[in-house]
C-alpha cells in the first residue's frame, strides 16, 4: 500500500508522531524527515521522535545540514496521549530496537523483515536496501516531487544504508536513485559523505582487530567498552571485508548489556534470522539477510570476564548449527 492519501486520512485531526528506531541512523532520519515533509504537503503536521540517542557523526551531520528537529522521548513523555497517532518508520513495533511509546501505532513504513506481526491501519513493509527508497516511491506515486533538501537527505540515507549500493540493493533502490538524483543538491551530498569518522572511533577499531577470532568462516570481535550502535555496525562491515570472513559478529560491552552486530555474505546464513534464533531466549535481535543487530541484557549474561565472550560465541555458533543445511 503506497497511497499517501490513505495515510493522510488516518492522521487528520490527530496529533501525529513519526517514530524511528532507538538509535536513528541516516536512513531512519532521512526517511522520517521525508515522510514529515510529504504529509505536510497535505496539511498534516507531525513531530519526529525516538527513544535512545543520536550516536553517530553521520546522523548528526544530517540533522545539522537540513535543520531537522527530532525529539527524544524523554522530552515528550509528559505530553504524549493514548489517542495520539504514531507512524513507525524504518522500524516496526516489537521489533526489538524500538520503545513502545504512549500512543497508537496506526502505520508502519519499513524495509526490515517482520519477526513479530502487527496489524496496522496503513502498512508498507517491503524488503529493500533502504527505507528511504520506500519514502521516495511515496513521493513519486503521489505526483509530489520532494524539494531539494528532502531529495538530498533521502539520497544520502539510501547510499548510507546500502553501503554505497554494495549491500542489499533491490531494483526499487536503483529506480529511486534515478528519481532522486536530478532533484538533489550534489554539493551538499558530497559534503555529507566526507569525514564521517571521528578520531575516537579508531580505539574501537583497534580493539576489534586485536580481539578477532576465526571459527571456520565466522569472525568474532569483542570490544570491551561501550560503542555507539552505528559504530559497531560499521566495524562489522570492516571485519567482513577480510577474505577469510564470510560472517562477521561484532559485540560491544555496555553497562546494561551487550550490543551485537552481524554481517553475512553467505547466502545460506541470514544475518537477521541468525540473531533472532541465537537471542530469542536471552535478548532480542533481527535484521536483513546481509545485516542484523541485537542486544543481550546483563540479567542474561554470566559474570564479567572471558566467560561472557565464550557465552556469546556459543549462542551464535549453536544458532548457526540449527540454520545450516546438513
Amino acid at each position: 500500500m503506497t497511497d499517501i492519501r490513505k495515510l493522510v486520512e488516518l492522521c487528520q485531526r490527530h496529533t501525529v508522531y513519526i517514530q524511528t528506531h532507538n538509535f536513528p541512523d541516516p536512513d531512519a532520519i532521512a526517511s522520517a524527515y521525508g515522510l514529515q515533509k510529504l504529509l505536510g504537503v497535505y496539511g498534516v503536521e507531525s513531530e519526529l521522535c525516538y527513544d535512545g540517542k543520536i550516536d553517530k557523526l553521520s546522523a548528526s551531520k544530517l540533522l545539522d545540514a537540513f535543520r531537522i528537529r527530532m525529539s527524544p522521548y524523554e522530552s515528550l513523555a509528559g505530553s504524549m496521549q493514548e489517542t495520539d497517532r504514531i507512524i513507525c518508520v524504518d522500524t516496526q513495533k516489537h521489533g526489538g530496537n524500538v520503545t513502545d511509546l504512549v500512543g497508537d501505532e496506526i502505520a508502519c513504513i519499513d524495509h526490515h523483515p517482520t519477526f513479530v506481526p502487527v496489524e496496522y491501519q496503513y502498512q508498507d513493509v517491503r524488503i529493500t536496501g533502504a527505507c528511504a527508497s520506500l519514502i521516495a516511491e511515496h513521493y513519486a506515486l503521489s505526483g509530489n516531487a520532494p524539494d531539494r533538501d528532502t531529495a538530498t537527505a533521502l539520497l544520502y540515507g539510501l547510499k548510507m544504508d546500502t553501503l554505497q549500493f554494495t549491500r542489499g540493493v533491490t531494483e526499487l533502490d536503483i529506480k529511486m536513485f534515478g528519481y532522486l538524483f536530478p532533484l538533489c543538491d550534489q554539493e551538499t551530498l558530497s559534503d555529507l559523505e566526507r569525514n564521517t569518522m571521528e578520531f575516537t572511533d579508531l580505539k574501537a577499531y583497534g580493539a576489534a582487530i586485536e580481539s578477532i577470532e576465526l571459527y571456520d568462516k565466522v569472525g568474532f570481535s569483542g570490544i570491551p567498552f561501550p560503542c555507539p550502535d552505528a559504530l559497531v555496525a560499521v566495524i562489522s562491515d570492516f571485519i567482513l571485508s577480510l577474505v577469510e570472513v564470510e560472517v562477521a559478529v561484532v559485540f560491544s560491552f555496555r553497562k546494561n548489556g551487550v550490543k551485537l552486530s552481524v554481517r553475512s555474505e553467505d547466502p545460506d546464513i541470514h544475518a537477521g534470522n541468525l540473531l533472532h534464533t541465537a537471542l530469542k531466549e536471552v535478548g532480542n535481535g533481527g535484521g536483513h539477510a546481509s545485516m542484523g543487530g541485537g542486544f543481550i541484557g546483563n540479567d542474561h549474561l554470566p559474570v564479567p570476564g572471558r566467560y561472557q565472550k565464550d557465552y556469546i560465541r556459543k549462542l551464535i555458533l549453536d544458532a548457526l548449527t540449527k540454520m545450516l543445511p546438513e
